[in-house]
């Protein structure tokens, strides 16, 4: 029971039980709303959204409180001093939001692109479906919020739903006019797929490769930008965060060049967080090595609310290696069978060839991605078999080859002709439907620090995404959030003495090789180790007893790993690439297991055995407050939050 949020706001109060947690405490559900003594039954998108804008109209007084005021206005090209960086905008990602945000800001200021590794590396560049937006006179906006709705099994926030919708067909043609390729049909006009729980076609797509098509798009733009530095290699390590009373102020990023292992301050006036999921939280995901849930973690660290945690998505159809005939090495991450596959006509056979989802919905293999996951999931179980198959063969060779190129180049690579024979395929964690909290234009409670993409938990997708609405969600609201941080950077000032304002985090060089590689072997096995318990206990199908062992195994392998490391001479302030994930991964891994324990029913993802049934007065997002009690490394900042 909580009777206020651990910081952000003075004036609001909950009443009911809120989802809540301390750290990583039992969270609890969010419901009626206190706003200045006035009770409310009124969105939690809109809440966010007024709050917030009330926050930003003082941002000014509190610049002039912390001596923010060195440089006014725009600052006209990079900066530097020393590992010091200056810029008015600093982008955390280089995925679809990421990209589309710089191009957008970069009219208006300096721009730095910070991201993990190669600029292409990202979820963004390994989505193969397409994004779902209505271009098709039978469609409509009304239909497409409708089936986004009934995917989130009715938890969606219903403005959210209908910004995004609605904003979506114009926010393609944006893309189509910067040089992104979409599939045409013969009548010349854009070719829209249809995929699971979608009621009509409205899929765009470049056969089955959109996203690196988009991002292909985007990265030439945004290289032919003077006013956007990319900084490729710079893992973000922890937000650079001021407390001025309530308010919590985010001024930049501190981040290591993984390649040269130099420490780089980024001292922003906004910064966009948009760094993606966190899929390998778990040991078989979709998504690319990169993606170790960095952006929630720090987040989390620097206050921001946190919600929806308990909703992973598990993608029904990622290639299931061991059922090839030439299996595989070991991968980085799994391959994924787009859901358009289904879409195209795909059946899904257990390895008896007897078909099995009309046993489990009306929709079949047309079901949203939750249905058809604890489907597979469960003929799995039964049967005792490790993969089931989707047969694609029966239709016409030629287009099946057209609108899955990749797919079939892939298994035909290890010994399998789709066009011939059945795909073996198993669920594999996909994506995050939960995140840090915002509102309408990508605010958070952290003044200065807005999200978009996978990171974000905008109200959008639920309990559970629709197919093909990530792009299109990371497309809006990376424009959404263009004019507040527009109007942030106008009316804020850089001091560039700010850089002292905080300890810089150090690489461990003092420690020697030999001690370095013990700690980055150990922390590679507690990896595995955090990744079997996660997909043991916290999979597709969840118990309160699994879910209360994980949360107690956990915890006592995040003070081994610890303890580990600081007895071999590592010290808090120390960052590396292999220990800084894995704090990030202890740390989501930590708010999924808090989530999930703290929802008593089975709603889209999250579905527990002790409470399966959907409960309509459990209708409520799940919310994690910020909290100072962070007892672990991997929930605290290196540095001590400086008070204004």
């Amino acid at each position: 029971m909580a009777t206020g949020i651990a910081s952000g706001s003075g004036q609001l109060h909950l009443r009911k039980p809120v989802y809540w947690r301390s750290s990583y405490g039992k969270a609890h559900c969010h419901s009626n709303v206190i706003l200045n003594g006035m009770q409310n039954q009124i969105p939690w998108s809109y809440w966010v959204s007024k709050f917030l804008r009330v926050h930003r109209s003082n941002y000014s007084q509190c610049q002039v409180k912390t001596n923010w005021k060195s440089h006014s206005g725009t600052i006209n090209s990079c900066q530097r001093d020393g590992s010091t960086r200056y810029f008015d905008f600093a982008v955390i990602g280089s995925g679809i939001a990421g990209l589309r945000y710089a191009l957008e800001v970069a009219k208006h200021g300096t721009v730095a692109v910070i991201t993990k590794a190669e600029p292409h590396e990202s979820n963004t560049n390994y989505a193969q479906g397409g994004v779902s937006a209505v271009l098709c006179p039978m469609d409509s906006v009304e239909s497409h919020m409708q089936d986004t709705i009934v995917a989130g099994a009715y938890l969606c926030d219903e403005e959210t739903v209908r910004v995004v919708c609605t904003e979506g067909p114009e926010r393609i043609r944006e893309l189509i006019a910067m040089g992104a390729s979409f599939d045409h049909g013969k009548d010349g006009n854009l070719h829209l797929a249809r995929e699971g729980g979608h009621s009509h076609r409205r899929i765009v797509h470049a056969a089955d490769m959109t996203g690196r098509e988009i991002e292909r798009a985007l990265l030439e733009a945004v290289f032919k930008h003077s006013n956007i530095h990319v900084f490729q290699h710079h893992f973000a390590i922890d937000f650079l965060t001021t407390q001025d009373g309530s308010d919590i102020i985010c001024h930049g990023v501190d981040t290591i060049n993984t390649e040269t292992q130099e420490v780089i301050r980024f001292i922003s006036k906004v910064t966009l967080l948009a760094s993606g999921g966190a899929g390998h939280i778990y040991p078989s995901t979709t998504n690319p090595l990169v993606a170790t849930g960095d952006g929630m973690a720090m987040a989390h660290r620097a206050q921001a609310v946190i919600s929806n945690m308990e909703f992973v998505q598990f993608h029904p159809t990622a290639l299931a290696d061991e059922g090839l005939p030439n299996r595989p090495s070991a991968r980085e991450n799994a391959f994924l069978i787009t859901e358009a596959v289904r879409g195209d006509g795909g059946i899904l056979y257990n390895l008896d060839m007897e078909r099995f989802m009309p046993m489990y919905d009306k929709r079949a293999e047309l079901a949203p991605r939750d249905v058809v996951a604890r489907s597979i999931d469960d003929q799995l179980k039964k049967r005792g078999e490790n993969y089931v198959l989707l047969d694609i063969s029966h239709k016409p060779r030629e287009k099946v080859l057209s609108h899955f190129p990749n797919i079939a180049a892939e298994c035909l690579r290890h010994g399998l002709d789709i066009t011939q024979q059945p795909i073996p395929v198993v669920p594999a964690a996909h994506y995050m439907c939960g995140g840090v909290r915002a509102g309408l234009e990508g605010e958070t409670n952290v003044q200065g620090l807005y999200v978009a993409g996978e990171v974000a938990c905008t109200g959008l997708h639920g309990a559970n995404r629709l197919a093909s609405n990530s792009l299109l969600e990371a497309l809006v609201f990376a424009r959404r959030a263009v004019r507040p941080s527009i109007y942030h950077v106008n009316v804020s000032r850089i001091d560039h003495g700010a850089s002292s304002w905080w300890p810089r985090p150090v690489a461990p060089v003092v420690l020697g090789d030999t001690v370095l590689n013990k700690v980055i072997r150990r922390t590679r096995e507690v990896r595995k180790e955090l990744q079997s318990i996660m997909w043991e206990y916290v999979g597709i199908v969840r118990s309160t007893s699994r879910l209360t062992a994980a949360e107690k195994r956990i915890r006592e392998l995040e003070l081994e790993w610890e303890t580990y490391l600081f007895q071999h001479g590592w010290e808090p302030t120390m960052v590396g690439l292999e220990a800084c994930e894995m704090r990030n991964l202890f740390c989501c891994a930590n708010l999924v297991v808090s989530s999930a324990l703290s929802r008593h029913e089975s709603r889209g993802l999250h579905y527990t055995i002790d409470f399966p049934h959907v409960e309509e007065s459990k209708r409520l997002p799940t919310i994690i407050f910020p909290s100072q009690r962070n007892s672990s490394w991997s929930s605290r900042q290196l540095h001590r939050q400086q008070i204004c």
